[in-house]
């Protein structure tokens, strides 16, 4: 009898654990916020299990918070918990490294500014008095270049949504307009790579006819011309056969299931004076802003560009620069290239604003930052450097839900993310993750006011280089106007400097 009851209470407890099994999995398939629980139901949880107990047991097991590459956990934390709006705030300390070398400490003011005293960031004018529809761009913080085909069609979808609710632009990257760019209304900026996708003709060659369709999109608001990107400059995009489906070689114009490799530069634009002859061409035909992206090598671009725009005129000039360091990142880059190739923005940034300082551009080209600018401390400092805006794009690919699972060429990202798989895609609930880019964006955009306001400033554009320290070799930290004083200026005259240098609204 004994035996018996044994028996059925054995088998009671296995029913009840297969059906608490089978709850779950219908619950991880059909909830909308976790990509990772929806794709790989039940065993997902094994991830957040884990990244719990790290946080008690990762001092003896695990790398610590600031350890991992290209990301640390904390940052991603960070940015994790401004996507899904939970704060910034965090308990017995910062394990932020103060003392390393290169870390950014802010001067902070010893009568910060009042709520009552705070006041809104000033929109920004590009192209103005250049072009026939000038373009304004009011968040600090958007979205970089990430083409439809380096990610997947929810992840473009989302991205949209996102910006239209947070007021950013979305790059579209050089793999041309999707109809997913579209679908949120939000602020556009078009790229043209290499290869012209989106924008060519039969022949591979730009299509002035597709321009003028491109620029009629109400939302399409300027135009990009790409010479590099900083994971691999001197290298065009590449896209894996095994991501190029039929609608993305429709939007190409370019084969299914080939690898789309573009060329290295563009076939047109073989010196800095073809280069401004293609800025005022695109900006002639399509009446908005024409800007270039470009990673940074040294000092010869920049004295190249300058003293061919003062050779031409203001009306030659491009109308922003978007400066892309040597760490920013990519779905699929060389090695050789994303490790070595072209200065980190750190060095890059205040190379090209001194030079238009020097040379009287800083009013006519606005300035972009891109390169591992995710946190709000990165963004502080690239505006105290003298950008305009922050570009980033896996600061936003982890507000979409991305887990650094660094699968982004090979057609298997867990999260859906950089994947044409649509089992995989499905686990990128859009609606959600629309609002975690919208909640990312607008808390980045809080949080640098933030460290204004603590710096005795009224809003973030009023960040300059006296505000921001840089922590030496030898501990001590030297304040970046003295580091990189600004062009004509002793290190005495650099908040005299800062002022004449700042960036005024329109």
């Amino acid at each position: 009898m004994l035996d018996l009851l044994l028996v059925g209470l054995g088998v009671m407890l296995a029913l009840a654990l297969v059906g608490g099994l089978v709850y779950l999995y219908v619950q991880d398939v059909r909830q909308e916020k976790h990509a990772v629980l929806r794709n790989f139901p039940l065993v997902g949880h094994l991830r957040y299990f884990f990244e719990t107990l790290g946080e008690y047991f990762r001092q003896y097991f695990f790398l610590g918070d600031r350890d991992e590459m290209p990301f640390d956990r904390a940052t991603r934390s960070w940015v994790y918990r401004m996507a899904k709006n939970e704060g910034g705030i965090i308990g017995f300390g910062s394990t932020y490294r103060i003392h390393t070398p290169g870390a950014l400490i802010f001067v902070n003011a010893p009568f910060p500014v009042l709520d009552e005293e705070k006041q809104a960031t000033p929109a920004l004018a590009i192209g103005e008095d250049y072009c026939r529809t000038p373009f304004i761009g009011r968040s600090l913080v958007n979205i970089s270049a990430m083409s439809f085909g380096a990610i997947s069609q929810p992840a473009v979808r989302a991205l949209s949504h996102g910006a239209a609710a947070a007021g950013c632009w979305l790059d579209t990257g050089e793999g041309g307009l999707s109809p997913y760019h579209l679908e949120g209304g939000c602020d556009i900026i078009f790229q043209i790579g290499t290869a012209k996708y989106g924008v060519r003709d039969g022949n591979g060659e730009l299509s002035d006819e597709r321009l003028r369709e491109l620029a009629a999109q109400a939302s399409v608001r300027a135009f990009e011309i790409k010479l590099s990107q900083g994971a691999k400059p001197g290298k065009g995009g590449v896209l894996p056969g095994n991501k190029v489906t039929p609608e993305i070689a429709r939007i190409r114009g370019i084969s299914e299931g080939r690898d789309s490799l573009s060329p290295n530069r563009h076939r047109d634009i073989a010196n800095i004076d073809e280069l401004l002859d293609q800025v005022e061409h695109v900006r002639a035909i399509t009446g908005k802003p024409v800007g270039v992206k470009t990673a940074i090598g040294g000092e010869r671009f920049i004295k190249e560009l300058t003293a061919a725009v003062a050779h031409r005129g203001l009306q030659a000039a491009p109308d922003f620069l978007t400066i892309d360091g040597g760490e920013g990142g990519s779905g699929a880059a060389p090695q050789a290239l994303a490790d070595h190739m072209a200065l980190s923005i750190d060095e890059a940034l205040p190379l090209v604003v001194d030079a238009l300082l020097a040379n009287g551009l800083r009013e006519r080209i606005r300035i972009i930052a891109a390169g591992q600018l995710v946190t709000p401390a990165r963004v502080a400092w690239a505006l105290a450097t003298g950008a305009d805006f922050i570009n980033t794009a896996r600061g936003f690919m982890f507000s979409l839900g991305c887990i650094q699972a660094l699968r982004c060429h090979t057609n298997t990202c867990p999260t859906g993310v950089t994947t044409h798989d649509p089992r995989l895609q499905r686990g990128l609930f859009v609606e959600d993750k629309a609002t975690r880019v919208a909640s990312y964006c607008r808390n980045m955009n809080k949080e640098i006011e933030m460290i204004a306001h603590s710096c005795g400033l009224c809003h973030a554009r009023e960040l300059h280089r006296e505000h921001v320290r840089i922590v030496q070799p030898s501990g001590q930290s030297i304040a970046l106007d003295r580091l990189h004083p600004y062009p004509g200026t002793s290190p005495r005259n650099q908040s005299a400097a800062a002022t004449m240098a700042s960036r005024s609204s329109p």
